[in-house]
């Protein structure tokens, strides 16, 4: 499941469908999602709900890991669709991309309809 607009297209895991997409607003993350920039490089993001990621931060420091991180991870009242599609919207305007490292070519092409 791809998303297109003029700017970016969102490619989420070829795994994603409808049940996915249920389970996953349940479990409050999805990762592995490719975002592409027109003519451009790609990143993968991790998606994460506020309640999933103080789960997770929870049993890292159990764990004695003081601290929980996800490469590009981006936190969202609800991991949903529509709501990373607004995230990703509100990043690129906010020129969160150029300050992301980039898939290389040879990975940004492992993902479907990000390449």
């Amino acid at each position: 499941m791809a998303t297109d607009v003029d700017t970016f297209t969102i490619a989420f895991p070829d795994w994603y469908d409808d049940r996915a997409e249920c389970e996953h607003a349940a479990k409050g993350f999805l990762p592995d999602v490719v975002v592409r920039l027109s003519g451009g490089p790609s990143y993968k993001l991790y998606f994460s709900d506020p309640v999933r990621l103080q789960q997770d931060l929870d049993e890292s420091t159990k764990h004695g890991r003081p601290f929980y991180a996800e490469p590009g991870l981006v936190v969202i009242p609800e991991v949903t669709p529509e709501a990373i599609r607004e995230a990703v919207a509100g990043l690129w305007k906010e020129t969160f991309f150029q300050h992301l490292q980039p898939l290389a070519a040879r990975d940004a092409g492992s993902y479907p309809d990000a390449s």
